[in-house]
């Protein structure tokens, strides 16, 4: 029964639990590019911080804006391109960042 399910404090940050109350499936693949596109925007937000970690910075950088882009093109719920916008901004702040300490190689 709906009325007997208890959500916490975290459920907010469940991508699953929200997908299922619009439309009722599953989107594993959408969650997983968002996921994907958060950690490589905190590596290389990360790696920005320390000069001579700009190879892997800007590749992961890198990595997160094509990610990030083409999870876009198939996001189904708001709340996907909302994660997705956020990771695509730090990839691409880490991005630049890297790219001005000494680029991708």
């Amino acid at each position: 029964m709906a009325q007997t399910m208890r959500r916490g404090p975290l459920a907010a940050l469940n991508l699953e639990t929200i997908n299922r109350v619009h439309d009722d499936r599953p989107h594993t693949k959408e969650n997983a590019l968002a996921a994907a596109t958060v950690v490589f925007g905190i590596v290389a937000i990360v790696c920005a911080f320390f000069p001579s970690m700009h190879i892997l910075g800007a590749w992961s950088g890198l990595a997160g804006v094509l990610v990030g882009l083409g999870g876009q093109m198939i996001s189904a719920t708001t709340l996907e391109r909302f994660v997705l916008v956020i990771g695509l901004g730090g990839a691409a702040v880490g991005l630049f960042i890297n790219m001005a300490n000494g680029g991708l190689y």
